[in-house]
Order: C-alpha cells, then sequence, then structure tokens
C-alpha cells in the first residue's frame, strides 16, 4: 500500500511539472518580439557612382632641348616649384655665339652694299644714261643736217650722188645709237634701278634671317619651362650631354589632379560632364571636391569599361599624381525623398522587398515596397510607406504579419538577448556556471 501511495504522489507531481513547463511555453510563444523602429523620413538623397582610378596632374611637361651640348649648369633640383619661362639650365654655346657674330658681320656687309646701290650707284648709272642720249641725239641731227644739204646740192648739180649716199649712211648709224641710247636710258629708269635695288634689299633681308637663325641657336641653349609646376624628374647631371629631343627635365601642375576612373558600362549612362564628386585615397580621410570634366565616348574593349575624367583643385600639393584614388560622383540629386535605413529592407514575396511597420497597438504589419537611390546606409522608398510610419530597424527578421511586438530601445534589446540565453541543461551544469562566476 505505502508503494502504491508514493507511485501515486510521484505521477501527481510529474503532470503538475508537466502542465507548468507547457504554461510557460504558451506564455514564452504569446510573449511579444522586441524590436527597434524609427520614423520615415523625408530627406534629400543622392545617387552615387563610385569608381576607382590613378591620379594624373592637370598639367605635364617633358622639357627637350632644340640643340645637343653639353649641360652648362642646372638652376633646379627634383621637387622645386618653376614657373613658365623661368630658366631651368644652360647648355654650351660658345660656337653658337660665333656664328652670331659672324652673321651680324654679313648683315652688316649688306646693308651698306644696299644704301649704295639705293643712293649712289643707280644714280649715277642713270646720269651717264642720260649724257649717252644727249650726245647720241646731237651727232644724228647733225648727220640729219649734212644729209639735207648734200641732198641740196646733188639737186643743182654741185656734188656727186655718193657723197649723199654716204650722208645717208651716217644719219642712219646716228639715229640707231640716239635709239640704242633712249632704250638703255628708258630701262635704267624703270626695271633695271628698281632691280638692283631689290637685289640688294633681299640681300639684306637674307643676311637678317642668318642672324635671327644664330641667335636663335643661342637661345636654345637657355632650357626654359613651358608652364608653372614643381621638377618632377631631373635624368641627367651638369656636363653631361643633352641630346635634341630626348627630356631634359619633366615639370608637373599639380595645382589641379585628375582622377582618371573607369566606370562599368551600366552605370556611365546616368554620368555627364560637370556633375559634382569627390576623390579620396585609400586609407585618407581626406577628399578633394571636383568636377567631372570628360566622358569617354569608347568602351574599353579589354575591361568593357568606359573611362571618366574628375578634375578637382589639389592645395598644397597634399595628393600626388599616380596614387590609387577613389571617385564618387553625384549622378542624380532628389529632394524630399521617402528615405528609411538599410537595416529596414526585408526580403519580401516573389523576390521583392518589404518592411515592417508598427501600429499604434503594437502589431507588426509587413508591406511591399519599392526602393529607389541607395546612398549609404539609406535608402529611398519609392511607394509602400508614407513619412512619419514607424518601421522596423532592428528585430524584424522572422516577425509574422499581424504579430504582436515591443518597441524597446538599443540597451532594452541587449538586455533581453541576454535573458534569452538557454539555461544549464541540469544542476551540475549550474553549479559549474556557479563556480566559474565565484573563480572569476
Amino acid at each position: 500500500m505505502r508503494s502504491l501511495l508514493i507511485c501515486a504522489v510521484l505521477a501527481s507531481l510529474a503532470i503538475l511539472t508537466g502542465c507548468s513547463k507547457k504554461s510557460d511555453e504558451g506564455e514564452k510563444a504569446e510573449a511579444p518580439a522586441p524590436v527597434q523602429v524609427t520614423s520615415v523620413t523625408q530627406e534629400t538623397i543622392r545617387r552615387v557612382v563610385e569608381a576607382d582610378g590613378v591620379l594624373f596632374p592637370q598639367n605635364q611637361a617633358s622639357v627637350v632641348p632644340k640643340i645637343s651640348a653639353p649641360v652648362q649648369r642646372f638652376m633646379v633640383n627634383r621637387g622645386d616649384r618653376v614657373r613658365a619661362g623661368q630658366v631651368l639650365a644652360t647648355l654650351e654655346n660658345r660656337d653658337l655665339a660665333a656664328s652670331v657674330a659672324e652673321s651680324r658681320g654679313q648683315l652688316a656687309q649688306a646693308e651698306s652694299n644696299y644704301r649704295n646701290t639705293a643712293s649712289a650707284t643707280v644714280p649715277e648709272e642713270v646720269t651717264k644714261a642720260q649724257t649717252d642720249v644727249q650726245a647720241a641725239q646731237q651727232t644724228m641731227e647733225a648727220a640729219q643736217k649734212l644729209l639735207e644739204n648734200r641732198q641740196n646740192l646733188l639737186k643743182e648739180g654741185a656734188i656727186a650722188r655718193k657723197l649723199v649716199d654716204d650722208a645717208q649712211v651716217a644719219y642712219v648709224q646716228a639715229k640707231s645709237q640716239f635709239d640704242a641710247a633712249q632704250e638703255h636710258l628708258r630701262a635704267l629708269q624703270s626695271v633695271g634701278k628698281e632691280e638692283q635695288v631689290k637685289t640688294a634689299q633681299a640681300q639684306v633681308e637674307t643676311a637678317r634671317g642668318h642672324l635671327q637663325s644664330a641667335e636663335a641657336q643661342v637661345g636654345y641653349s637657355e632650357v626654359r619651362s613651358p608652364i608653372d609646376g614643381v621638377i618632377a624628374d631631373r635624368p641627367l647631371y651638369a656636363g653631361e650631354m643633352a641630346s635634341a629631343g630626348t627630356p631634359l627635365l619633366t615639370v608637373m601642375d599639380v595645382s589641379r589632379v585628375v582622377a582618371r576612373v573607369n566606370v562599368p558600362q551600366s552605370q556611365a549612362s546616368a554620368i555627364a560632364a560637370g556633375q559634382t564628386a569627390t576623390i579620396s585615397q585609400t586609407g585618407d580621410s581626406q577628399k578633394l571636391e571636383g568636377k567631372v570634366t570628360i566622358v569617354s565616348p569608347a568602351t574599353d574593349p579589354n575591361s568593357t569599361t568606359i573611362q571618366v575624367w574628375v578634375m578637382a583643385d589639389n592645395p598644397g600639393g597634399r595628393f600626388k599624381p599616380g596614387a590609387a584614388v577613389h571617385a564618387a560622383i553625384v549622378t542624380q540629386t532628389i529632394r524630399n525623398a521617402s528615405v528609411v535605413p538599410a537595416s529596414a529592407i526585408l526580403p519580401g514575396e516573389e523576390g521583392g522587398t518589404a518592411v515592417l511597420t508598427v501600429s499604434p497597438d503594437s502589431t507588426a504589419h509587413l508591406r511591399p515596397v519599392e526602393t529607389g537611390v541607395r546612398y549609404g546606409d539609406k535608402v529611398q522608398i519609392i511607394n509602400g510607406v508614407n513619412p512619419g510610419d514607424e518601421v522596423v530597424v532592428v528585430g524584424g527578421l522572422g516577425v509574422e504579419d499581424k504579430a504582436k511586438v515591443k518597441i524597446v530601445g538599443a540597451e532594452e534589446k541587449e538586455d533581453e538577448d541576454e535573458d534569452e540565453a538557454p539555461a544549464p541543461a541540469n544542476a551540475k551544469d549550474a553549479k559549474k556556471d556557479e563556480a566559474k562566476t565565484k573563480g572569476k
């Protein structure tokens, strides 16, 4: 009897214990899920295209000498700032200076010949030609008078016919000499004088051209900077041979820099010249504000990307050409957009997206939404919620539609998560945990 009584008591205790556990599990199942919420806000959000690339200077010049000569002296070193037109180096030029002196003498000689031709030689020849014309005219007139007298005497029978013929020949010869003298004078006055002066003047111009060429060669011995900038490279030393066509120095203008970034084709269609952008270096918090200047019209066949140039001011030369950079290009600015944190976006039905909204009675509602621009940790909601709606940002995953929730703060959520940690499996585990705690 005593054994039966003990068994009945134990069975009753087991039933009561099981009912208690089921009651506790039911209460836990029905307990509302703790969640954190935030309101849907209206903000300005930007569509940003990001890409990586390499930094280049705005302008760069390889200074190449026009003559081959040994370097006499360098006036700058690497890293020096220079101005446009500043002398950077000088080359040996003693032979060129001698050529200038020779050309200057030839010019002086040509100018003297020109003055002599224009003011002395030509006038003397004209005067002589005029004298010859006058003499030939007098001779012709005398021969003409003689011919006329003899013709009269022939009519009277006072002289022979032969004397008249001789006078006729003398007159013709005198007239020919007169005509030739007149033509010579006319040629000197119209063509000859002008051509002689032109010839002398051309000789002056030729000599002056030789002098200018020689002076230019001497000028080339002074190597000057074509732009403002910084000396980036100087491969030679004083005394070494500088060759025409080989860079002697390299000057970079780093006051402005250009980031050449490669953008995927799918994103490049939204980029246009004039859009604002920022340039940053890897591991550096500093940024440069710039603008898109060039969008390549062609796609790179190797990388299937489109190159975009972003130009920005570079005060103090903080960003160095050749560095790897990251560019963020603002392609669109949307004002008064409905915005939620990215953590509020949940997977929806049929591959869509959704958010959990919480009504005033602490009931969760799963709403499908259409998302737009994503910028940082913010997402634009095109439709599905309204500004001011409360959306779940933490704890929403796994919460069913129309389920009850409990809105908590960040600290409360952490405390509840700790309370939900699994209890020890048996008394021995509990004692071990207690001993560990005391030991700590």
